[in-house]
């Protein structure tokens, strides 16, 4: 269903997007926590922390392909809150040529680095192979992967956040499904997961697509909606490569702390790969509050709506950080447990140095609230240049912090690495976003004089006929 964002009250429409958004990503991290449970229970630890050290690799490109469909699909959103549906389409067809050509640059260059940046993470002669064998899969289906994000990036632009969540729910069985077979029946090894995540995904998005084109009208192209403009066409990367990049820059960062880690031993890797993993599914509600904000700052922009967007982002702040609150409760006391899903009879240590690791961020998750609000706000806007100067000064802090840190506190080091780089960003976000408030407001307040002066000139016009 199409949702306007435009009408209605503010924090309702927000919280009512956000919850498909809420429940699809929390579907959508079961499909490298089900990897990552089913090859630790059934291959062991060795096989288990072999494919945990590729999740800042696999961010690196996974996390490109999100911010790039999710940066066209802020000009999308603009257009339709702007009620413009031939460039709606336009931009639709904008996306899909861009997303085809890049899909096969990514794919290329992914599938023939992948060892060489394993070695160059120091990742662990013992794991590595079980690294290789996992990853290689997963970028090899890249398009995949690719056509999912730039589906229900569109549909998300249009405010339809239901249909997405729905097809990304039978895709999270299906993957459950095919981990199981290729594992435990086919056994092939760390590779079945890589190819369940890569078929479940395909499946996900060809039927997001195929509902897409039946059901909205407003998305049926014609040959016409595919002559690309140049100057459209770098409307679309103006934005989206800014955020692609901006996606990447923290994945580089988290590649260090993953280089830092794997110097530490094996069972340091298997405990910040779970603390990892749990840390990214609790916090899924503020990752979905900063996805619908985007979306309503997009339509809403698009309709000149200012005071509306203010008041919005105002009253999501005020529910991400009680939503940041409860998150870093269960960060701690829920550590045990949610460690104990990813392996059978975790060690003494390998729950302490989760737990450890899990504290130190739900002590800051406020701070990351604020990166979700503001940052997607500002995207919403289309200042994706100031969030792309973001991702640096995290990339910055990251890598500073990851050695610096480390070698004075050695692990705890490394836990407090992402709480200061969040500290160092807000103050960048909120400060932009507040300045650029104030001149909107201000260009809006002149922009009425203007209009009440043309017709208080009009009215002496006609009184003087």
């Amino acid at each position: 269903m199409v949702r306007n964002l435009t009408q209605g009250r503010p924090l309702k429409q927000i919280l009512l997007f956000a919850l498909p958004i809420f429940i699809g990503n929390i579907f959508q991290q079961l499909y490298s926590m089900v990897d990552n449970i089913i090859v630790g229970r059934t291959l062991g630890e060795f096989a288990f922390a072999g494919v945990g050290a590729t999740t800042s690799l696999a961010f690196l490109i996974i996390g490109f392909v999100q911010g790039l469909t999710a940066g066209f699909a802020v000009k999308t959103s603009q257009y339709f809150g702007g009620h413009d549906e031939e460039k709606v389409k336009s931009s639709v067809a904008t996306s899909m040529i861009l997303c085809g050509v890049l899909t096969v640059v990514l794919t290329l260059v992914s599938v023939f680095t992948a060892m060489p940046i394993l070695r160059l993470l120091r990742t662990p002669s013992d794991i590595i192979q079980y690294s290789y064998d996992y990853i290689v899969i997963v970028f090899a289906g890249l398009g995949a992967t690719m056509l999912y994000n730039m589906v229900s990036s569109i549909l998300r632009a249009l405010g339809d956040s239901k249909i997405p969540l729905i097809f990304l729910v039978i895709a999270s069985i299906i993957n459950i499904g095919l981990d199981l077979l290729f594992i435990m029946v086919f056994k092939m090894g760390v590779a079945g997961a890589g190819w369940a995540t890569v078929i479940s995904q395909l499946i996900s998005g060809v039927a997001c697509l195929i509902y897409m084109f039946k059901k909205y009208e407003i998305l049926r192209l014609s040959r016409r909606h595919f002559k690309m403009s140049v100057k459209f066409a770098l409307a679309h990367l103006t934005i989206g490569l800014p955020m692609a990049i901006q996606y990447s820059i923290i994945a580089i960062g988290i590649m260090i702390q993953q280089f830092v880690i794997n110097t530490f031993g094996t069972v340091y890797v298997s405990a910040f790969t779970a603390a990892s993993k749990i840390d990214s599914l609790i916090t899924q509600s503020l990752v979905a509050m900063g996805t619908s904000v985007a979306t309503y700052v997009g339509q809403n922009f698009g309709a000149g709506e200012i005071k509306r967007i203010d008041k919005g982002v105002n009253q999501a702040m005020v529910v991400s950080v009680g939503l940041a609150i409860v998150t870093g409760l269960l960060a701690y006391f829920g550590s045990d447990l949610l460690t104990g899903l990813f392996i059978e009879n975790p060690s003494s240590q390998m729950l302490d140095l989760s737990k450890q690791f899990l504290l130190w961020q739900g002590l800051f998750y406020i701070c990351l609230a604020i990166i979700y609000v503001y940052r997607n706000a500002l995207q919403g806007m289309g200042y994706s240049l100031i969030t792309t100067v973001g991702g640096f000064i995290e990339l910055g802090m990251r890598i500073l912090t990851s050695f610096l840190f480390v070698k004075f506190w050695n692990y705890l080091g490394l836990c407090v690495s992402n709480p200061c780089t969040w500290l160092s960003v807000d103050i960048l976000y909120l400060a932009s976003y507040y300045l650029l408030m104030q001149f909107k407001y201000k260009k809006a307040y002149a922009r009425n004089n203007i209009k009440i002066a043309e017709r208080f000139a009009q009215v002496s016009k006609v009184k003087h006929a």
